[in-house]
């Protein structure tokens, strides 16, 4: 390794763990937030009502936010840093002013149309009236959050770029730090105290956009905003969002559908698989997301650059690390998933019922974990080439397949009522990530960009081997069975962090003793 390439992996190292360590704090607040939806209003239908009302602006949220619009904004504003950098102001300015015209234009369609758009995704609540009516509620009040979230990722977009990664990693904490004070005083502010939880989704917008402009200043962008959609960069972008939209949307687009399904099943269905995707995002986040936004403006750079070694190089590592943690965390999640639900989950109106039903959604989400990450990498391989429109095939077929496995559920499902329904379209979402992950990988190695055997190879034999012996030992020494009502919060989270770190000890003595050195890991 060259001196230049190895100092640049010491910049990604430290750029990874910089977002991944802010993450992991704002998901452990999530994590306090969700444990206090789970006490104060349990898995119910006023629950399943709040989740779909946030459910919608948050799609667009990671269409915008942290999906086709950051995929296209980032490669050409590295485009305009490294080789046009006296039109980089003008671009911001344009991009912003494009960008608040579009998404004040959904949003307050999104507001007037919020019945609608109630019934087009939870048809399932059109035969009661009461919790059509609080969804479409709550839905007015939360889709702005819409509006400021996208102008923060934005702004989190132009920071990546500079090597800022802890402010856009630490922003989504005050979205929880939100939710949560508005969840302590719901009963005192609202009659349906569940309410409360969409003016916190309202007033944490607010917050993290304002948040976001005293380092927009010090960069010397917070400026007044200009609408201009024929500006080349704005036309760059905007025929790279294009087709990013549907392939970054894959994830989400079946996590709606998801939803709607859901909203056909029992009540407690929408909420169960919240819980349980909820718990799938951690690893998500930490890992897949932290290493993809910060793999973007790199791999953007050496494709500007026309460093094909390096492109390769950087993304093959980045899969590797990916699998060393991936995998285990499948693992972990599935083998613990009923200690790690009745340990958050399992207090005041959440039951052991809720807990049963969360731990089957959490399974079969838990299978497509490691594709989730995948999926990460491997579409920020092609949007750093600029490449929006091939993802659009693969992501279009992973949607077909998780809308027939739905429908299939719900035919039999109507046909003959049965439990864990909901479990079953989870699954159908994991096969779909895996499916455009073989795809996906097929495509890239195909033209070069992949020069290897990334998923099946003497390496990731060694880390399912590890693997498997951490799960067995967990199975028959661990606390895997949900704990008691009466067993207190602490001894639950003393049994549950004990199996973790003793699954985490496991697994890397076994790696090493398999002859795994973790620093070959090293992007």
């Amino acid at each position: 390794m060259t001196k230049e390439s190895d100092t640049e992996s010491r910049s990604i190292i430290k750029s990874s763990s910089h977002f991944g360590i802010t993450t992991l704090i704002s998901r452990i607040s999530g994590f306090v937030r969700d444990i206090l939806f789970a006490n104060y209003f349990g898995a119910s239908s006023s629950t399943d009502a709040f989740f779909v009302a946030f459910k919608i602006p948050n799609f667009f949220r990671r269409l915008f936010a942290e999906g086709a619009f950051s995929q296209a904004f980032v490669p050409v504003l590295q485009e305009y840093r490294l080789n046009k950098s006296h039109l980089l102001s003008e671009f911001i300015q344009n991009i912003l002013g494009n960008l608040f015209v579009v998404l004040l234009v959904i949003t307050l369609l999104g507001m007037y149309f919020s019945t609608e758009l109630t019934y087009i995704f939870a048809p399932g609540f059109a035969d009661d009236n009461a919790k059509l009516s609080l969804t479409s509620e709550m839905l007015f009040v939360t889709f702005p959050y819409l509006l400021f979230i996208s102008l923060t990722a934005m702004c989190a977009g132009i920071f990546n770029s500079y090597d800022r990664f802890i402010l856009s990693g630490i922003t989504p904490v005050f979205l929880n730090l939100s939710l949560i004070v508005f969840t302590i005083f719901s009963s005192s502010l609202f009659v349906i105290p569940v309410i409360s939880l969409s003016y916190g989704v309202l007033v944490a917008g607010v917050v993290q956009l304002l948040i976001q402009l005293p380092l927009m200043y010090k960069l010397g962008f917070l400026k007044l905003p200009k609408i201009n959609f024929k500006n080349h960069g704005s036309i760059k972008v905007i025929k790279l969002m294009g087709p990013a939209i549907i392939g970054t949307a894959a994830v989400q687009i079946n996590l709606l559908i998801d939803t709607i399904v859901a909203s056909l099943l029992v009540t407690g269905s929408i909420s169960w698989l919240y819980f349980s995707d909820r718990l799938i995002e951690l690893p998500l986040a930490v890992f897949g997301i932290a290493i993809s936004i910060v793999m973007l403006p790199v791999l953007s750079e050496h494709f500007q650059k026309k460093e094909s070694g390096l492109y390769s190089s950087t993304l093959s590592k980045s899969i590797k690390l990916s699998m060393l943690i991936a995998i285990p965390s499948m693992a972990g999640l599935i083998i613990l998933s009923s200690s790690i639900i009745s340990t958050l989950f399992m207090y005041g109106n959440f039951d052991l019922l809720d807990v049963n039903m969360t731990v089957l959604s959490l399974i079969t989400y838990s299978l497509g974990l490691p594709a989730f990450i995948f999926l990460k990498i491997l579409v920020t391989a092609f949007y750093s080439r600029q490449d929006t429109k091939t993802p659009v095939i693969y992501s279009l077929v992973g949607i077909s397949i998780n809308i027939m496995f739905n429908l299939a559920v719900l035919y039999f499902y109507l046909k003959s009522p049965f439990e864990g329904a909901h479990a079953l379209i989870a699954l159908a979402t994991s096969l779909s990530a895996w499916v455009q992950v073989l795809l996906m990988n097929y495509k890239l190695r195909s033209i070069g960009i992949i020069r290897e055997n990334l998923f099946f190879n003497q390496s990731s034999f060694k880390i399912i081997s590890a693997t498997s012996f951490m799960f067995l030992v967990l199975f028959f020494y661990g606390n895997i069975l949900p704990f008691d009502y009466d067993t207190s919060i602490y001894e639950r989270a003393s049994y549950l962090i004990t199996n973790i770190l003793v699954g985490a000890i496991i697994y890397f003595i076994s790696l090493a003793l398999l002859g795994v050195r973790i620093k070959n890991y090293k992007i």
